[in-house]
């Protein structure tokens, strides 16, 4: 009988200790309120019980359209948004339970690169204070000390020693993101949550910032989740590839594997979408039909069922489990299964 995934995951806790972060079941369900009371009226389900591993030095790019819970997913990771329900086991340690200074001292290990650079800057502060922040927080090393390490971690990432003067709107886009990395950098964390860090940047400055973030893993031993929607930019730089839909897990599959074979309807339908760099190629599209439904009241069954070329009736009746198909290729189809 195929395991599911979260089967497979409870199996490996004691035997197999390379998984640096393993998400077991997250939920992560937003209250609606109204009335004069502002009682709850309903959920929105943004993360419906998640699970996958991050192995340590490695790069998992989490994939998927607007809305489906991808950036949720990486918020919720760290506790930035408080979890509904589920676990995120980090080097054998259950975030979720930890409170206080255990919690603080943790974060110094898991950091995250937001989306926009600029609005995660603080205007009236020069770049150099708010790399040196955390390690203020954390109360890391001397004030000459703090100061060296911002210079080291701006080096890094390409810029000079003078911009740690300057603030926020001095800078480009580009520049802006590197500040952000090397923010991330400045505490020497081992887990990054890149939450589309080139989404915002030019074509050529998002390889810039790539090779960067490459080079730096490289460099200090660094494990990433790369949330994106850009399929390219994925496979340029993540080792793995998970897809969400809805708030659900689709497919999860080593990069080279899932680009050659990817078996789920959606994951298919994205692929098809990735524009070939010759113009004498033309890939068949499959579009897919109406919208993304809403949260708020997702389709029973299969959350894809009623956008999928292939469903039949079972898909709108009973959700599909997530199996391994084949040796790390993980898919929740009916077809498939």
């Amino acid at each position: 009988m195929k395991q599911d995934y979260l089967t497979k995951l409870s199996t490996k806790r004691d035997n197999e200790k390379w998984d640096l972060v393993q998400v077991r079941d997250l939920v992560k369900y937003f209250p609606v309120r109204g009335g004069v009371l502002q009682r709850v009226q309903a959920w929105v389900q943004a993360v419906d019980h998640v699970s996958f591993n991050i192995r340590e030095g490695e790069t998992v790019g989490l994939v998927g359209e607007s809305g489906c819970g991808k950036t949720t997913v990486g918020r919720t990771m760290l506790r930035l948004t408080e979890p509904t329900a589920g676990e995120v086991i980090y080097d054998g340690t259950d975030i979720f339970k930890l409170r206080g200074r255990e919690l603080k001292e943790m974060r110094r290990n898991m950091q995250i690169i937001f989306q926009d650079p600029y609005a995660s800057l603080d205007p009236r502060t020069p770049i150099g204070e708010s790399v040196a922040e955390g390690l203020k927080i954390h109360n890391i090393g001397t004030s000459r000390e703090r100061f060296e390490t911002t210079i080291e971690m701006l080096r890094k990432v390409g810029l000079e020693d003078y911009h740690a003067r300057r603030y926020p709107h001095e800078f480009s886009g580009g520049q802006r993101q590197r500040i952000g990395i090397a923010r991330a950098l400045a505490l020497r964390p081992k887990f990054i949550i890149a939450d589309e860090p080139v989404s915002a940047l030019d074509v050529s400055i998002q390889s810039q910032v790539l090779n960067i973030l490459k080079e730096l893993q490289r460099e200090f031993g660094l494990t990433y989740l790369f949330i994106a929607h850009n399929l390219s930019v994925v496979e340029h730089i993540s080792d793995r590839v998970a897809v969400m839909y809805l708030g659900k897990m689709v497919e999860m599959a080593d990069r080279d594997e899932l680009f050659r074979n990817p078996l789920h309807p959606y994951t298919q339908a994205l692929m098809s979408a990735i524009p070939i760099p010759d113009p004498t190629l033309k890939r068949e599209r499959i579009i897919l039909p109406g919208d993304v439904p809403s949260p708020l009241n997702p389709p029973k069954g299969c959350r894809f069922h009623p956008r999928c070329p292939v469903a039949f009736d079972h898909c709108s009746i009973q959700e599909p489990p997530f199996i391994e198909v084949s040796e790390d290729h993980w898919v929740a189809c009916w077809r498939v299964e």
